[in-house]
């Protein structure tokens, strides 16, 4: 079953996408759940993770029934990022993707707040979590990039192994009130302070170009996806109707 948005405006498209980028790296946090390296540190995925749904029932909700467009459509029908879908791997690999994801999600909530659009409400409200969001990847890593071997070597292959997914962050988004493409400069900007601070290396490979992964947007998800939303739509797919 694929189930189509209410209304097929802009608004709704840049909902969906934002909302499906929020929507599924929330998943994908709280993967974490029983398996992070600290008790404190499941607890700070897991708020992590419940800021990114409620920002995901809040946009799905502008597109349509939120728990039919979380449950009921189809791969090729979802909008996030190829970079939330990725798999958590280990921690590091965590890490530079929520560095990635919220330092991009701040800039543009930061955008977003500051006009009069529809998205304004939540940006508004959603900026000090993304902040938080960001300062957190921030400090781990620095902890692991400039920690021991072990750690520097992990953190650097799992900047190098994201930075290609990193370009479609800053493609245009139908109905968004900000071109995402001006955050790209101050995103570069911070990504790389941050790697500097860590004694970690900017990828020198390209994050734009014909080779590079980018097609999220357009309903293309990379193989790990399917499996992903498989997990997360058994229930309700498997118990339609139900109530508890």
């Amino acid at each position: 079953m694929t189930t189509t948005p209410a209304k097929d405006t802009a608004v709704t498209a840049a909902a969906l996408a934002l909302g499906d980028d929020a929507l599924v790296l929330s998943h994908r946090l709280g993967e974490w759940a029983g398996h992070a390296p600290v008790l404190e540190e499941e607890v700070a995925l897991a708020n992590i993770a419940l800021d990114l749904l409620g920002q995901a029932r809040v946009l799905l909700s502008m597109a349509g029934d939120e728990d039919e467009l979380a449950y009921l459509r189809e791969e090729r029908a979802f909008r996030n990022l190829q970079l939330v879908e990725q798999p958590n791997g280990d921690f590091a690999h965590t890490i530079a993707r929520q560095l990635f994801f919220s330092t991009y999600q701040h800039l543009l909530y930061t955008e977003l707040a500051s006009g009069d659009g529809p998205f304004a409400p939540l940006a508004g409200k959603a900026v000090k979590e993304t902040a938080y969001h960001r300062d957190h990847a921030e400090q781990w890593t620095l902890r692991l990039g400039d920690g021991t071997e072990e750690s520097h070597g992990r953190m650097q292959r799992a900047v190098d192994a994201l930075w290609r997914y990193t370009g479609e962050m800053f493609r245009p988004v139908e109905g968004l009130d900000t071109d995402p493409a001006g955050l790209e400069p101050a995103w570069l900007e911070q990504i790389g302070r941050t790697l500097e601070q860590a004694t970690l290396t900017v990828p020198a490979t390209p994050r734009t170009g014909a080779w590079t992964a980018g097609a999220g947007r357009q309903g293309l998800h990379t193989e790990p996806f399917g499996r992903m939303l498989a997990e997360m739509q058994h229930l309700h797919r498997s118990h339609p109707g139900a109530t508890w």
